[in-house]
């Protein structure tokens, strides 16, 4: 052997590389740990030798840094004292598995997240030059990238799916790609599965019968259940960008259920969903379609007048109708009206608000060719307001664990997409949303007739959810600034379903009511008196103040005992048509 360098033999087997061990491995991250460390420290004291510290710009790096820095070592010393943990991160469903927290390498990715994300937010408070409204939507974009940023959407740096992916070799993800190639076909993403829930199986079972139909809607009349019932039926208006079951749930979950049961006669609208046929449908359609509604009720019962129910946006069309019917001299058809999270001024409209810029209405208008918008894109926007519940949840559960969809009837709902006539839709989202017109004394015409919320004298029960993100509570509010009849507003807890779908029987949630005279939410609220459980029996009471008297419930109280006979049972074709 020479003093040479021997060549290699390229065939020679690999020499054995020993695995590394625990310590070997928590040593290196030590390592690496103290490395950025030490950059963090002095790219730290560089900043501050800056003589402009006091540039909002470069404190907002600073922060950055020295959050970064105190954050590396708090891993590197785990037994170092650890501030306590905001109370926001500590509830977040993401992280709520042991390892986020015990596994010092996902502890420092949680808690590194937190921060990025923190600082994402904060930064857009910072920016000068930059006004409110280009502020808020800036916020909107960063909520919805500092969600989708989450490391509990990916696989590499989820502790959960790594386990599960460790403990099922991989089945987990292969069944989450089923999952996730199933949605891609749909086009749609699913919440719950498909064949659990079914209409007029075990949703929208509530006995009763069609005994009206349009080319828009179609009328249900329910059988009564009680010995007498109030004489002034009730007809309900649900929005027609949803189906109407949502006040039909499971039968003890169901509005509509319990109203028969208290004695009401009720009658509910069932919304037609858009096809070619309906290209020229507009808001004026809708309003025409509430009055006949009314008129149809009080022509079958032969009552001078009803209650009426509009829920969302066909609580804004009522709105309409009923300063149309003042307008008319015919402002006694309706007894009292009730608003389910309902807005009528859109200055305060919350979240929608970022979907109604140039760009948006242009891309609505090149998805109706055919004269309607597909449901799928409203549900999608409706997701995109609760990302994290609604999509990212989802992604994590069903494509990267593989888990199961868990049976929710409301979930069912909300992916039970529904068609809009585009035409409509885009002057809704413009006249409304965007311009703000309904306020507008004369603003807007239905049918040739200025109208003006001002006028409208009608008794008003106006409710709101505390969590609303599609009507917020300070929107629906605006209604009592602008009618000038008899008003009781309610806050009740949740949101725009949960805070109206609310059973007695459940004993969830809350309600808010104040009787004194105030201007504003936050008056309301410092004064207001809380009630546990539903709200429901306090509407009910409300309901028996505008006329108790109570009539036998036969005749035409019975559906097709009337002059209009029974054309197909409950819940009708229009809430199957897809």
């Amino acid at each position: 052997m020479t003093d040479q360098q021997a060549t290699p033999n390229p065939d020679a087997p690999a020499p054995a590389t020993a695995t590394p061990s625990l310590a070997d491995l928590q040593h290196w991250t030590w390592v690496m740990g103290r490395g950025q460390q030490m950059m963090l420290e002095q790219g730290l004291a560089s900043l501050k030798s800056v003589p402009t510290f006091d540039n909002p710009a470069l404190a907002q790096v600073r922060d950055f840094w020295t959050d970064s820095l105190t954050l590396w070592q708090r891993m590197l010393d785990p037994k170092a004292p650890r501030p306590e943990e905001p109370a926001a991160q500590a509830r977040d469903k993401r992280f709520k598995a042991d390892a986020w927290r015990e596994n010092p390498v996902f502890d420092w990715i949680r808690q590194s997240y937190f921060m990025i994300s923190d600082h994402m937010l904060r930064s857009i408070d910072a920016m000068d030059g930059v006004d409110d409204k280009q502020k808020e939507q800036m916020r909107f974009a960063a909520r919805g990238l500092v969600d989708a940023m989450s490391p509990s959407n990916f696989p590499l740096t989820n502790p959960e799916v790594i386990a599960k992916t460790v403990e099922t070799r991989g089945e987990n993800l292969l069944k989450g790609l089923q999952h996730m190639l199933a949605d891609m076909s749909r086009g749609q993403l699913t919440h719950t599965p498909g064949d659990a829930f079914e209409i007029g199986r075990n949703l929208a079972v509530t006995p009763g019968k069609v005994i009206h139909r349009t080319a828009l809607y179609e009328l249900i009349q329910y059988t009564p259940t009680t010995p007498d019932v109030l004489a002034t039926p009730l007809v309900i208006f649900p929005p027609w960008i949803n189906r109407f079951y949502i006040l039909d749930l499971t039968p003890e979950k169901s509005f509509i259920r319990w109203c028969v049961d208290q004695g009401i006669t009720v009658f509910m609208v069932s919304w037609k969903s858009a096809d070619a046929s309906m290209k020229d449908v507009v808001w004026d359609d809708y309003v025409a379609a509430q009055v006949d509604a009314i008129d149809t009720v009080r022509a079958v019962l032969d009552v001078p007048a009803v209650h009426a129910i509009g829920y969302c946006v066909a609580g804004t069309t009522l709105a309409a109708t009923l300063a149309l019917l003042t307008a008319r001299g015919e402002a006694d058809k309706v007894k009292s009206a009730t608003f389910f999270t309902a807005q009528v001024d859109f200055a305060q409209a919350g979240e929608l608000k970022h979907f109604i810029e140039d760009d948006q209405l242009a891309m609505v208008r090149s998805l109706s060719s055919e004269g309607f918008l597909d449901g799928r894109y409203m549900a999608a926007t409706f997701n995109l307001l609760r990302g994290r519940d609604l999509i990212w949840n989802y992604v994590t559960s069903n494509y990267l664990l593989g888990n199961d969809y868990v049976p929710f009837d409301l979930l069912h709902w909300n992916g039970d997409t529904t068609n809009l006539p585009a035409k409509w839709h885009l002057s809704y989202l413009t006249d409304l949303y965007r311009d703000n017109l309904l306020v507008t004394p004369g603003a807007l015409s239905i049918a040739g007739t200025p109208i003006d919320l001002t006028m409208v004298t009608t008794p008003s029960y106006i409710q709101a959810g505390r969590e609303d993100h599609i009507a917020p509570a300070e929107s629906v509010f605006e209604i009592t600034r602008h009618f000038r009849g008899p008003m009781e507003f309610v806050l009740a807890g949740s949101g725009h379903i949960a805070g109206v779908v609310n059973p007695p029987a459940a004993q969830k949630y809350q309600y808010w009511t104040n009787d004194a005279a105030v201007d504003s939410l936050d008056a309301f609220v410092a004064g207001a008196s809380e009630t546990k459980g539903s709200w429901w029996p306090h509407w009910l009471e409300w309901l028996g103040g505008h006329g108790d008297e109570r009539v036998a419930p036969d005749g035409a109280r019975v559906p097709g005992g009337g002059a209009m006979a029974a054309m197909e049972d409950a819940p009708g074709s229009y809430v199957r048509a897809r």
